[in-house]
This record gives C-alpha cells, sequence and structure tokens, in this order.
C-alpha cells in the first residue's frame, strides 16, 4: 500500500465554539470553513475537522474523543490499496465511497482505530461542502 503522508484527523468535541477558539486562537490553524456543527481547520499541509456531539443523545455512545486519522492516498495507488485490505481481511466500515470530491475508504487498525485513505484534500472537499 503507498500511502503518501498524513491527510486529516476529525475530532469529536463536546463544545464547538470553545474548541474552535482553541484551535484557531491558541494553536493558530487557520478557518477555511465553519457549518452549525462542524469546523475545517489548516495548518501547513494538514487539516483538521472538529465535529460536535452531544453524548447527552439517546443511544449516542461517541463522546468526545478522535473520531478518525486519515492518510493520503494517491488515486492511481486507491484500488489496489482497497484490494490489500479485503486480501487481509481488514475491517472496512465505509466505503470506498466518493466523498468530498475523492474516494475514501474507512477501516481498523488492530485496536480498533478509525483509519481512513483519502484521495482528496481540504479544497476539493470544500467545494463539495458547501
Amino acid at each position: 500500500m503507498n500511502v503518501s503522508g498524513f491527510n486529516h484527523i476529525t475530532i469529536r468535541v463536546s463544545r464547538l465554539e470553545t474548541s474552535l477558539a482553541f484551535y484557531r486562537d491558541i494553536l493558530k490553524m487557520n478557518l477555511v470553513h465553519q457549518g452549525r456543527t462542524d469546523v475545517y481547520l489548516e495548518w501547513g499541509t494538514a487539516w483538521i475537522c472538529l465535529i460536535e456531539t452531544d453524548e447527552r443523545k439517546k443511544g449516542s455512545k461517541r463522546g468526545p474523543g478522535v473520531d478518525h486519522i486519515a492518510f493520503s492516498i494517491q488515486e492511481k495507488d486507491f484500488d489496489q490499496a482497497v484490494e490489500q485490505l479485503l486480501r487481509y481481511e481488514i475491517p472496512i466500515l465505509r466505503g470506498p465511497v466518493e466523498r468530498g470530491g475523492g474516494r475514501v475508504v474507512n477501516f481498523l487498525d488492530p485496536d480498533q482505530i478509525q483509519l481512513e485513505l483519502n484521495t482528496g484534500n481540504l479544497y476539493t472537499r470544500m467545494k463539495h461542502w458547501r
């Protein structure tokens, strides 16, 4: 599998405005998009998505924490990577699908941490998010 680098991390947060202030004002990340329950911030060649979660909602078992970590992969290497995940019987949670201007597949590592392979970038995502 030819992963070419870090793509993004998605973090579930309890209060979007508080977390936005921390990442933007303290860590000096650049705000790219702010929605009702999500924000996208950029720093260097990587980006971060903050998603507000309400663990008080009925049936919600996902409180604040890392949702998933995404790695960049070239479009030409994507199908082969998915085949490799299947060959090694890696649990696939979503995909492969088109999402936000790129192809993605979400899967679990041996410790059940959700990972993602993503052919897109922040700006292709923003074109499809707005």
